[in-house]
Parts: structure tokens; sequence; C-alpha cells
């Protein structure tokens, strides 16, 4: 079972999760972020942390959501088809390319806090 994060992260980038990655495999794109599928362990701190609810395990998609199991996987494709193995994210590194699924893909705005 994979962790995937879904659409709600999508322009939230909240972030917290990448502070509670063990091995540091989620990855920040520009619109959302990313868990790289072969370096995730499957421990799930992520997704007890997350405060807008984006990570599930790939087996607990609901239907709406089940693409966001395919886009996790792919952004980490390389121009031959293969999974690139980066080795870690850490924050002020490069923002990955969001996967072209998310630019037919509404923005959103963050919810201000009152």
């Amino acid at each position: 079972m994979t962790l995937v994060i879904k659409s709600q992260c999508i322009d939230i980038k909240d972030g917290i999760c990448t502070t509670s990655c063990p091995v540091d495999c989620i990855y920040e794109g520009e619109r959302m972020f990313y868990i790289h599928p072969t370096e995730c362990i499957e421990c799930g701190m992520c997704e007890s942390i997350c405060p807008v609810d984006a990570i599930r395990y790939d087996d607990e998609l609901d239907p709406e959501d089940s693409i966001f199991a395919r886009i996790n996987a792919e952004v980490f494709h390389d121009a031959s088809g293969e999974i690139a193995e980066p080795g870690g994210w850490r924050k002020g590194d490069p923002q990955i390319r969001d996967h072209p699924l998310l630019a037919g893909m509404a923005r959103r705005e963050p919810e201000t806090q009152t």
C-alpha cells in the first residue's frame, strides 16, 4: 500500500507532513506535495499529521481521488518512463514540476484564519 497525497493539498501546501517523514520522501511541487512511491516506508506519520486530510493509502482512496495514485507515481518518472530516485527532499530544494493533470484542475485560495 502506497501513501498518496490527494486534491486537498493543491494550492494549500501546508508542508507539516514533510517535518514528520522519517525518510524525506515527500517532495514539494509547484502546486502540491507528492509522496515518492518507492522511497516511502508507509509508516503513516504524514497521514496522521496532515491538517487538510490530504493523505491516504492508495487502497483507501475514494473514486474521485483515485487518479492521485497515478499522479503521485508518475510525477517521479523521467523522460524514459523510469522512476527517478532523487534520494530524499529537504526544505529549500527546488520544487519538482507538477504532474500535467494538475494544469486542468481549478486553483484554490488558502483559507484565511480569523
